[in-house]
């Protein structure tokens, strides 16, 4: 380890504690990450048949990376109008994630230059895992009680099929529409496209509450 590094820790009074041996499941959220991640790269390159050098294995497991890392923690913004997301990269680096390269990407490309064919494998990723990843920020349960509508000013994660890479669109509850037995099952929300406002209705299944307008 680094002096300097070591010096700071020490100064720091940090202490390391590490999990007992075969005992992967004390790692709690980190270890979810880990078996989420093993469980679609085993599909895709098991499953297809895929065969990477290692050159391109250590450059797709870097945009795996960048993907898991770009996820949402917390809303860190005090503009109501233009809210960011904390992640797990930026705590590291300080900057906002990086997007993907511009460009089509589609699984032909797997078979093909191994610079497309890591981007195609690291969109195939982002798919499979986003599709895994969100239902986790929702509690599914039995509608047995009653719980919070959703309501005007909440802050909500949108589910985009169609958005690229790393990309997490947020947006703001601008309206409600509660049935005839009082929960609210549409809204209407705003978000912000390339600096314009852009309203849509969507369902409550299409929208993971991030923070309540309290």
């Amino acid at each position: 380890m680094d002096t300097r590094m070591q010096k700071y820790l020490t100064d720091q009074e940090c202490v390391w504690e590490f999990n007992p041996p075969h005992a992967s499941h004390m790692g709690g959220s980190w270890e979810r990450m880990i078996g989420m991640a093993r469980r679609i790269l085993d599909a895709m390159l098991l499953q297809q048949n895929i065969s990477l050098t290692h050159e391109v294995l250590c450059t797709l497991m870097s945009e795996v990376t960048a993907i898991i890392n770009a996820r949402p923690l917390m809303v860190v913004s005090t503009d109501p109008g233009n809210p960011f997301i904390l992640s797990p990269a930026m705590l590291v680096t300080q900057k906002v994630g990086v997007p993907p390269p511009p460009g089509d990407f589609p699984d032909k490309d797997l078979f093909t230059r191994q610079w497309r064919q890591v981007q195609a494998l690291a969109n195939q990723f982002w798919t499979r895992w986003k599709r895994e990843y969100l239902p986790s920020l929702q509690q599914r349960s039995k509608w047995t009680v009653p719980k919070r509508n959703l309501e005007i000013g909440d802050l909500v994660l949108l589910k985009d099929k169609q958005a690229p890479r790393n990309c997490w669109p947020l947006a703001r509850i601008t309206a409600t529409f509660p049935g005839q037995d009082g929960y609210v099952r549409k809204v209407e929300v705003t978000t912000a496209e390339q600096g314009r406002p852009r309203t849509y209705l969507r369902p409550i299944t299409e929208v993971v509450l991030l923070l309540p307008n309290e």
